[in-house]
């Protein structure tokens, strides 16, 4: 029998249209949705059904939205097709706001909390530096070292006759399969664009993100989220969950806490979490949600395990027949 960990998407997989087919199959679906829509007050699942996409791109927006995909699939392989998430998966984890959506399909979460955490957590992140000071850039052909170096080397502001200034620059995602984002002061971040070319890596491209994710600007994000997360009713999941920041098992509800309040400026260990997962015996990944990206992640990242994106009826459908 396959070992799997079932694993949940982040920012970037939004679509307009998403979880519209769970909605009109599955009366389950459509109770997690309504269940979002109550805990924000406002109508969400309209927005991922119809858009328009720039609302939906807005980070509050995106972030409970995708994790209301996540768990409105989970939800119907649960009610549907019978699953038992601790019976089925020996882990859980996501990449970015998706470990909320991990650590509420493992049950540390309720699904209205996280929808309210997520909408604090985006709405936080998108303050915290005001628009057009920060920026984000994708390194296509490095691997994390040489990303730090060119980090390091971007983060010198050189102005004649002036001393040097360091300008804040950070490894956001270690996505895996020679993909690294970076992360930081919009300057430098161009600069860093620069030096990876002149180093001849393959690609390196600005990202079209509305803030500095996951890097030391997001201070006041992560106070907020300490502040939240201190009220938050947190308990111990029915399976661990794999931490982006420490890519290692937690169960702890108090150490769930403080790893999710260091994600907000730390960097999202992607590929050391599916070594870590793959060393503790997963040889099967199940993508919950929207989109197939971190499926792919997965493959560049460990060729020898299997993948499965499960975001609709269909793949639901095939899913449950493979069990």
């Amino acid at each position: 029998m396959p070992v799997h960990a079932f694993i949940f998407p982040g920012q970037g997989s939004q679509s307009v249209g998403m979880g519209r087919e769970l909605a009109e199959a599955f009366a389950p679906a459509r109770e997690v949705f309504e269940e979002v829509d109550d805990a924000l007050g406002q109508r969400l699942s309209a927005l991922m059904f119809d858009g328009p996409m720039d609302e939906l791109t807005r980070t509050e927006n995106t972030q409970p939205a995708l994790m209301a995909v996540s768990l409105a699939v989970l939800r119907v392989l649960e009610k549907e097709g019978g699953l038992e998430l601790k019976r089925t998966a020996a882990l859980v984890a996501g990449h970015s706001l998706g470990e909320y959506s991990a650590l509420a399909a493992a049950g540390a979460l309720g699904v209205a909390q996280t929808a309210r955490l997520l909408r604090v957590r985006g709405e936080a992140m998108q303050k915290a530096v005001p628009p057009g000071v920060g920026g984000m850039a994708a390194l296509i052909g490095v691997d994390l070292d040489q990303a730090r170096e060119i980090c390091a080397e971007a983060a010198i502001l050189r102005v004649e006759g002036q001393a040097d200034v360091t300008e804040t620059i950070e490894v956001a995602n270690d996505n895996g399969g020679g993909q690294v984002v970076i992360s930081g002061r919009i300057a430098a971040v161009e600069r860093a664009i620069g030096v990876a070319k002149g180093r001849g890596v393959k690609r390196a491209v600005l990202l079209p993100v509305s803030a500095p994710f996951h890097c030391s600007l997001m201070a006041p994000a992560a106070d907020a989220m300490a502040e939240a997360l201190d009220r938050a009713e947190v308990a111990v999941p029915v399976v661990p969950v794999v931490a982006n920041v420490s890519a290692a098992k937690v169960t702890d509800p108090q150490a769930i806490r403080d790893l999710l309040v260091r994600q907000v400026t730390g960097t999202v260990r992607w590929r050391e979490s599916v070594e870590a997962m793959a060393a503790m015996g997963v040889d099967s990944f199940v993508e919950l949600g929207a989109g197939k990206v971190l499926s792919g992640l997965v493959r560049r990242i460990d060729g020898a395990v299997a993948t499965r994106s499960v975001g609709t009826p269909a793949d639901i459908e095939a899913f449950l027949a493979a069990l």
